[in-house]
């Protein structure tokens, strides 16, 4: 099977600020691996064009455009002949994007939400601007990050035709095991949001400023300049996904914070967790529901509570298990969460489809 494969998405081109990036060229990539033919296409917006990682890839066409009223001309005939048309959570003018996709396309329709917890929440406030509730049953699929309960509500309630989990996943050619001189203690990559920034304060600064001895880092996007930096920790505005590797690599263990919208839904891991198992460093994270369907806790990766849980890892785990945990963790992503893994449910979930709607045909046609 092969697919000719359109995507509508935040970003492709650059990872400033957004982990849409990382996921979206983790999954072309193996797609394209697959035999699968991949169209990108990329709203240009200056935020983005000043922060560009790259302009083009080899695993996948990479279309820019300025505003909604070029796409019917440039891509129309793209979309109507394509297999499979995916648009993505948080691309400008999504609610019109949906209208005109589900519109056109004669393949299956997808709408990928790689911010499901927020979309959700937005719906019940009216503040999701990228998608209206009243458009989710126009797709044949909702494609979704977050897995678990959560499916049956947005088929239940939003009347989703089909609700299916595609979490993110790390490009396994850029986050590898590596071996360097420990830099760091702890270290955190993300970009700044306020309902994390609670959790930073508990499970980074307050060790840090108890540690005095040790380092630790904190690298990403957009922190205001009211946040209070103990001395020990390192500040790093942004990181390309290039960098990631190494930056892993300096730490003992490092830290993943989940938003609250994403801990209140539960079954929502981040990109990052899947690269920091990926890159081999053992990971130390908050806590929140189906984590265990993932990661086995104590075996593949540390769950903290508090600040204390924290405080004991870092000073009482022996050397030995801080490196069995992070194997685990690792061998457990490559058994079950590469971008391949998500390639295949893509290919799966598309079957379905498909063979759903062949009865309908042959009826109308009869």
């Amino acid at each position: 099977m092969k697919l000719d494969i359109v995507i509508f998405g935040l970003a492709i081109t650059s990872s400033w600020g957004n982990g849409h990036a990382v996921t979206y060229r983790a999954l072309a990539k193996a797609l394209r691996e697959r035999g699968h033919n991949v169209t990108f296409l990329e709203r240009d917006t200056a935020w983005y064009r000043a922060h560009r990682d790259f302009d083009r890839v080899d695993y996948c066409d990479i279309a820019l455009y300025r505003d909604l009223r070029e796409i019917p001309a440039r891509f129309g005939a793209r979309v109507m002949n394509a297999d499979l048309v995916i648009l993505g959570s948080y691309v400008p003018d999504g609610t019109v994007l949906a209208e005109w996709i589900t519109a056109h396309a004669r393949g299956v329709t997808a709408f990928y939400d790689i911010d499901t917890p927020v979309t959700l929440a937005g719906f019940e406030t009216g503040a999701t601007a990228y998608m209206a509730a009243a458009l989710v049953p126009r797709f044949d699929l909702y494609l979704s990050f977050t897995g678990g309960p959560v499916l049956h509500l947005i088929e239940e309630v939003y009347g989703a035709r089909r609700a299916r989990a595609l979490h993110c996943a790390a490009d396994l050619d850029v986050h590898q095991a590596c071996e360097l001189p420990s830099e760091w203690e702890l270290g955190y990559l993300g970009t700044y949001s306020a309902d994390r920034q609670d959790a930073l304060e508990r499970f980074m600064f307050a060790p840090a400023r108890e540690l005095t001895h040790q380092k630790f880092a904190v690298a990403g996007a957009q922190y205001p300049d009211n946040v209070e930096w103990p001395v020990n920790v390192a500040r790093i505005p942004h990181l390309p996904p290039s960098a990631h590797r190494s930056f892993y690599g300096r730490q003992r263990y490092t830290l993943n914070l989940t938003r609250a919208d994403m801990i209140a839904a539960g079954y929502s891991p981040s990109v990052r967790l899947f690269e920091a198992a990926a890159c081999g460093v053992p990971i130390i994270s908050d806590n929140w529901a189906g984590l265990e369907t993932f990661f086995t806790p104590g075996r593949e990766i540390l769950v903290v509570d508090q600040m204390q849980d924290v405080m004991h890892v870092l000073s009482e785990l022996p050397e030995e298990r801080r490196r069995t945990i992070a194997a685990a963790a690792r061998n457990r992503l490559l058994k079950s969460h590469t971008p391949r893994h998500r390639a295949e449910q893509i290919e799966n979930y598309y079957r379905e489809v498909v063979a759903e709607q062949r009865p309908q045909i042959r009826e109308v046609v009869a």
